[in-house]
């Protein structure tokens, strides 16, 4: 599973999908606004901004639109959408080549965004003023050929383990950046009787934290890692700090870490069981804690984050996802591309990061330095916002190679659950890895 932007945002509502039965929407969300200039005042102008059809997605669309249309009254706004994951992939880019995209959307970054080929179908924003404001992490994913072509939506979040922060008192724990440490910490917790370390092989994309998390460290030992993996030359089986990802599972597995029923518990069960103070840990991306209000009785600030412990204390980092992106396509013209950059830039001062905090809480820090987060945000919201602060994060792999496996998750619960050893399933990762690299045609991969 790559996080994209519906599968970042569907994660966190999968939380909230069984307390509160949220209904995905249909094809459109409703018009917030004039759909066109044919139904607009004298002097005003008509855009539409379109995003996946996540509930999230449209929750947070509406607030942006209704806090930007009372700053903007000569601009009206309609909320349009499309379906989430590779559906709604082929929606945008059929759009783009057709001409008829709306004149804001909403999309991922990344080698994603690289793939709508960004320099014929794409408005540059390197010159806006806002650009300058914006942290290198969102930069990074969505530059490309040396031009910026969006503006952060939401917050970017991290992926580590999430901790029950009352047990870890209870017991005396600090928190671990060595990979050593952490055992240390689950034998304290197993011994005192608590699950060590949540596992949801129920839901089978959970499996793959321990490796996606453990990327910071990879970089950290190998800067060099995601270009020779892109090129075909460097090998999770033969690589020791990519290695690591998939035997650290193994020694979970074998450790009795993981709660008995870890082969078929589903990703709820794993969040009230560490909101619970059940399980201590669970590897994790904090974006999940959006959902955690439903599930943990007024628990959620008992549970924060942390960075997957690697081999070196002082180069310990967050893996972290950058938040997606709007973009402009270059059919906006005249009025309507003016007032397609006026919500652009809209979106990126504190009002719209305010608005966009009333729809989703934020689970790590806003992306531009004009926009501060809520006081009384959530606790991995203030741990994740912490590594920024510190420097002491690194974009996920899925930001600097197009390369993803699609069995990784199935590899990694083969590893969870004893069927391989770590290093069988990094050699299986390998050739799983190379079968995607040859049918999208990277060179290196013969």
């Amino acid at each position: 599973m790559r996080f994209t932007v519906s599968a970042r945002r569907g994660v966190a509502l999968t939380a909230l999908a069984a307390a509160t039965a949220l209904a995905a929407s249909g094809c459109s969300a409703g018009s917030l606004g004039s759909s066109s200039d044919d139904g607009a005042s004298p002097g005003e102008v008509s855009i539409t901004y379109l995003v996946d059809n996540a509930d999230a997605s449209v929750a947070g669309g509406k607030a942006l639109i209704e806090a930007f249309q009372k700053a903007n009254p000569n601009i009206k706004v309609t909320l349009d959408t499309h379906p989430a994951g590779s559906d709604g992939d082929n929606v945008v880019k059929t759009k783009l080549s057709t001409g008829d995209m709306a004149e804001v959307f909403n999309y991922n970054n990344g080698s994603l965004l690289a793939a709508l080929k960004p320099a014929t179908n794409l408005v540059p924003m390197t010159g806006e003023p806002w650009a300058s404001t914006l942290n290198k992490v969102f930069v990074d994913a969505t530059t490309v050929d040396g031009q910026l072509y969006g503006a952060p939506s939401g917050t970017a979040f991290g992926g580590g383990v999430m901790y029950n922060k009352p047990v870890y008192e209870k017991l005396g724990l600090t928190i671990p950046k060595t990979w050593d440490e952490f055992m240390a910490n689950n034998d304290k917790i197993k011994a005192a009787g608590i699950t060590a370390v949540e596992a949801t092989y129920g839901d089978t994309w959970t499996s793959q934290l321990p490796v996606l998390a453990d990327y910071a460290n990879v970089e950290a030992a190998d800067p060099t890692f995601a270009a020779d993996y892109t090129a075909g030359k460097a090998k999770y089986a033969s690589t020791p700090s990519a290695l690591a990802g998939f035997q650290h599972i193994q020694q979970l597995h074998e450790g009795g870490y993981f709660n008995k029923d870890f082969a078929s518990a589903k990703f709820n069960d794993g969040l009230k069981a560490l909101a619970s103070g059940k399980a201590a840990q669970y590897p994790q991306i904090g974006a999940v804690a959006s959902g955690l209000d439903a599930l943990s009785d007024g628990k959620t600030n008992d549970v924060g984050i942390f960075a997957w412990p690697g081999t070196d204390s002082a180069t310990n980092t967050l893996t972290v996802w950058s938040p997606g992106g709007l973009y402009i396509p270059k059919t906006a013209e005249g009025a309507k591309l003016d007032a397609a950059k006026k919500l652009v830039a809209f979106s990126q001062t504190q009002p719209g990061c305010d608005a966009q905090s009333t729809a989703a809480k934020p689970t790590g820090p806003y992306l531009s330095t004009n926009c501060t987060l809520p006081s009384d945000v959530i606790t991995i919201a203030k741990d994740t916002s912490a590594y920024f602060k510190d420097g002491k994060v690194s974009p996920a792999l899925e930001f600097k190679s197009p390369i993803k496996g699609p069995s990784l998750e199935q590899i990694c619960i083969q590893v969870g659950t004893g069927q391989v050893n770590g290093d069988k399933g990094a050699a299986l990762y390998d050739a799983d890895v190379k079968k995607q690299a040859q049918q999208l045609g990277l060179p290196g991969w013969d």
